[in-house]
């Protein structure tokens, strides 16, 4: 259990992403899209799901650093959010969230999401949108409990060339 002093959230800074890699692999597994696509069309190019979707985080690090929060409690990361903005059309995008397994069911999904919806409004973003697969239970939960609306589902089609 992890003690009992306050998380804080705060910017990402680039000694953070080898942390952030980690607890995208350890916290994706079966709701990965990449892992699904593994699941059907096996390993390609030498590189598993688990190193494409570690390097959807160094993207979303290295493409927007100033959107991307840690929750860290005594030096320990416990959770991170990604975010994008499109400023021409007013949407902000969370393309990636997630809490290490210790510390869910304490409320830090819910923090960061509310977190990268403040750093909207403060860009004047107008609209905010997450998504997730449909067997990601926890987000189909905690998205709504949020304030989002369920807009459309997408179905994705993959073959092996």
């Amino acid at each position: 259990m992890i003690a009992e002093s306050p998380v804080t959230i705060r910017h990402y800074q680039p000694a953070d992403l080898a942390v952030l890699r980690q607890i995208t692999v350890d916290s994706f597994g079966s709701v990965a899209l990449d892992q699904m696509l593994e699941d059907r069309l096996g390993v390609w190019n030498g590189r598993d799901w688990k190193a494409r979707k570690a390097d959807h985080i160094n993207d979303d690090c290295q493409t927007h650093p100033e959107g991307c929060f840690v929750a860290e409690r005594n030096g320990e990361i416990l959770g991170y959010i990604t975010t994008r903005l499109d400023t021409v059309n007013s949407v902000g995008r969370i393309p990636n969230l997630a809490v290490v397994e210790q510390a869910r069911g304490l409320g830090l999904g819910r923090r960061l999401i509310h977190h990268a919806l403040d750093y909207f409004r403060e860009h004047g973003v107008k609209v905010a949108k997450i998504e997730t697969m449909a067997s990601n239970v926890i987000g189909q939960n905690l998205y709504p409990s949020c304030g989002f609306e369920e807009i459309g589902r997408q179905v994705h089609f993959a073959m092996r060339l």
